[in-house]
């Protein structure tokens, strides 16, 4: 992997954003569940993370394929872009264009400045994911600094 996608990668997702095993019930709550975590880290509020990924999501599922969704949309506010990485501990319908479940999640929030590293940022992270080695090794991962290692090239395999 380039170097510049590896430095975009560590700072896109930090380990700290990495979850493995999430549990929820369906893609909407999925979603609030992103959304609550991505406020958390920012320090704003829920609701309009929560609206602003459901507005982009009615354009079009953002589930790229090969049991991957990579829902991001566009703050107001918002300087860099921010990420977080989730493994699912069951697959869910995602409505992905390929038609099959979902268990790895990506979500970015971009600027809403078109002038930034968004684009960049998004199809880093997008081929990353769809990389099949990187992909096996995110399912294989054991625990959260396993799965940011798989993602971000930092050794692939199980955390410990």
């Amino acid at each position: 992997m380039p170097l510049d996608d590896l430095t975009t990668l560590n700072a896109l997702l930090p380990a700290e954003r990495a979850v493995c095993g999430l549990r929820v019930a369906g893609k909407a709550a999925l979603l609030e569940d992103l959304a609550r975590r991505a406020a958390r880290g920012l320090g704003r509020e829920t609701a309009p993370i929560r609206a602003a990924l459901a507005a982009r999501e009615s354009l079009g599922s953002t589930g790229i394929g090969y049991g991957i969704a990579l829902p991001h949309a566009r703050l107001d506010g918002l300087e860099r872009p921010y990420g977080l990485l989730a493994r699912l501990r069951d697959p869910l319908d995602f409505d992905a264009i390929d038609e099959r479940p979902v268990d790895l999640v990506a979500l970015l929030l971009l600027p809403v400045d078109p002038r930034d590293a968004s684009v960049t940022a998004l199809a880093c992270i997008a081929r990353r994911l769809r990389d099949p080695g990187v992909a096996s090794a995110l399912r294989a991962a054991r625990d959260a600094p396993g799965l940011h290692a798989a993602l971000c090239g930092n050794g692939f395999g199980a955390g410990g």
